[in-house]
């Protein structure tokens, strides 16, 4: 029955009880009380007719009033005008609840979008021990300072910010109704291009769970070693296209598709390598355990483990690409979340990046807020970017509007002294800075003995390697002319009190003689997947001349090996000396093996040494046989000359 007809019904029903109430006006009050009553249990009755609008206006009975109530009793006993009172009023009632029902379903609707959705994350956070937090910034303060937030790991919430849902997703609204079903994720989203998701053989397990803290591994299944063995068999073969191969029958093997990634991105086919290590983050995303959680800061992965490996270098890999892409407050959140899963050790050195992605995306307060709580157990302020960056942040502070010009004034004297402690304190990276922002220094400076050439010759190794690596990254921040104004202000401040023999300045000194000598491991490994040019070219020769694989730069000595790949019975031509190479040529049955009994590796040796004297015996009287004859010319001085034409 349509919303019509029911209508109709209950005006019809309306109608009827009017003409009862008519009829039965003139009893007495005993009984005009037992109408009343009669009255309403018909009206709830006529209410409970429609149950969508018992969903939809639960609140509509409860608006009448008492008095209206009283005001129909004197009209139903003032004849038939109460009857087309009653009518008009049940006309009127009808809009209104039309209206009611119209607002309360767009309520439910905004409910659905914002509220309903809050709620619910609000929930799963509880669920997994989290307590949920608005984005307000007083809020913010009691959340951790890698605290991860779901939506900003999809690069899209950013990206509708700056340029609307429309421009963004485009024609994909008309497709998602035929689109199929796949697993929810928060990283990336399943794309139709891919190939079908199947199990590809990874795991993650539970190692153990103390202080609140849960240590997590991924784990590789028989399939999937048998796979990764032949992943080294198409290294060794320096081929790109054995990883096309591969992949075609494995197209969710992590280690290829990084591999592919990067070819694809020396080829500057950078689509399709961010295609594919999107697709490599979707494949450990449906690996992970019930209980990892993203946003926690509780979860831990072992750098040391090959299998957990992969997953840092996808999620750094993806961080750049998502920088790149002009969304550096997603890049940013990934760069917590792989922060999070070791802040002890580091092992991707994610500290020496996060003071750069704060200030692309205006995190100021982020940042400060990071350098003010790790700098006692960090000593975040002997590292270039962060001495530099935090100057900056309050800087950028100091000019915001809503502020009032007392705490202006206070932001902006504090930022002067940080960059003058951290010009002192890095005297070195002044003059390439201004050099890749194509300025030109003052005479008074660049002939100052604190700024000069000196400054950079007389770095530690490691320092140069720290310095160069910030001013490469980070140029781009100080290109704007109010900040030159700003840093030429406080470098002629900092030649005052190098003139003045300031005890700062002997004390930054002592440091830099004292510190900085060799540089850990992580920070050579960041340098390398960076590929900063400026930063590279500082590497010691013990990093540059190893042997290094873009699936695993660098891999930490204390590697724990979970499953070995087996050796070779048949040893390739490529592991052959040049000797074993020429006996195989002139003898094809030669084999060199190395059993393991002794006996057999004697009787081997033996044998080898024979056939090595019969092939000797053989060339030397091959070379005794071979004689040079002259040839023999006719004496015959009457030949034509013209035959040998």
């Amino acid at each position: 029955m349509s919303s019509r007809a029911l209508r109709r019904l209950k005006g019809e029903q309306q109608t009827q009880a009017d003409l009862n109430a008519f009829k039965l006006a003139d009893e007495d009050a005993r009984d005009e009380e037992g109408q009343m009553k009669s009255d309403e249990t018909a009206n709830k009755q006529k209410n409970i007719g429609n149950i969508f609008e018992l969903i939809g206006e639960a609140d509509v009975d409860a608006s009448v009033s008492d008095e209206e109530t009283a005001e129909r009793i004197t009209d139903r006993q003032g004849g038939g005008a109460a009857l087309k009172k009653d009518t008009v009023k049940n006309e009127k009632s009808n809009k209104k609840k039309k209206k009611k029902k119209k607002k309360t379903e767009s309520g439910k609707d905004d409910l659905s979008v914002g509220d309903d959705i809050d709620a619910f994350l609000e929930s799963l956070e509880k669920k997994k021990g989290l307590s949920y937090q608005s984005t307000d910034n007083s809020t913010s303060e009691h959340r951790p300072v890698l605290y991860v937030e779901h939506r900003n790991l999809n690069p899209e919430t950013e990206l509708k910010r700056y340029f609307g849902v429309r421009a963004v997703l485009g024609d994909q609204r008309s497709k998602q109704r035929q689109r199929q079903f796949h697993r929810c994720t928060w990283m990336t989203v399943f794309k139709e291009t891919w190939p079908r998701f199947s199990r590809p053989g990874i795991s993650m397990s539970l190692v153990e769970s103390k202080d609140g803290i849960q240590h997590f591994t991924f784990e590789h299944n028989r399939d999937y070693q048998q796979v990764q063995f032949k992943f080294f068999d198409a290294v060794e073969s320096m081929d790109p296209n054995n990883f096309v191969v591969l992949l075609q029958f494995n197209p969710y093997h992590i280690d290829s598709l990084l591999q592919l990634s990067d070819v694809c991105r020396m080829q500057e086919d950078q689509e399709t390598a961010r295609d594919l290590i999107e697709r490599a983050l979707y494949c450990f995303e449906c690996a992970f355990h019930p209980v990892f959680s993203l946003t926690s800061g509780m979860s831990r992965l072992d750098y040391s483990r090959p299998e957990n490996r992969a997953f840092y270098l996808v999620l750094f890999k993806h961080m750049l690409f998502l920088e790149k892409r002009g969304c550096p407050r997603t890049a940013l959140e990934y760069c917590k979340l792989i922060l999070s899963l070791d802040p002890d050790n580091d092992p991707l050195c994610m500290l020496l990046i996060f003071d750069f992605l704060c200030l692309r995306c205006r995190e100021y307060t982020a940042l400060i807020r990071l350098y003010e709580e790790w700098e006692v157990h960090r000593n975040l302020s002997q590292l270039p970017n962060f001495s530099f960056s935090v100057a900056l942040s309050y800087y950028h502070l100091s000019r915001q509007e809503d502020i009032s010009p007392v705490e202006s004034q206070q932001l902006k004297q504090k930022s002067n002294l940080l960059l003058q402690n951290a010009l002192i304190m890095f005297p070195g990276a002044l003059m390439p800075l201004l050099d890749l922002c194509t300025v030109q220094p003052d005479a008074a400076v660049s002939s100052h003995a604190f700024f000069g050439p000196s400054s950079q010759i007389g770095q530690p190794p490691a320092l140069s390697e720290l310095v160069s690596l910030y001013v490469g990254r980070c140029q781009s921040l100080w290109k704007e002319a109010e900040l030159m104004l700003w840093l030429e202000e406080n470098v002629r401040k900092v030649l005052t009190r190098v003139d003045s023999h300031d005890s700062y300045v002997d004390d930054c000194k002592n440091k830099r003689k004292q510190r900085y000598q060799s540089a850990p491991r992580n920070i050579h490994r960041h340098v390398l997947m960076s590929e900063i040019k400026e930063a590279t070219a500082t590497l010691p020769l013990d990093v540059t001349t190893q042997p290094g694989m873009s699936f695993d730069p660098l891999p930490p000595l204390d590697s724990i090996v979970s499953y070995i790949r087996p050796e070779r019975q048949n040893m390739g031509a490529s592991n052959e000396s040049t000797l074993s190479l020429f006996f195989r040529s002139l003898l094809p049955n030669f084999n060199l093996q190395r059993p393991e009994d002794r006996q057999e590796v004697a009787r081997a040796g033996h044998e080898l040494n024979q056939e090595v004297n019969r092939l000797m015996v053989a060339m030397r009287d091959m070379l005794a046989n071979i004689q040079f004859r002259e040839p023999q010319w006719e004496d015959n001085h009457d030949r034509d000359e013209e035959e040998w034409d």
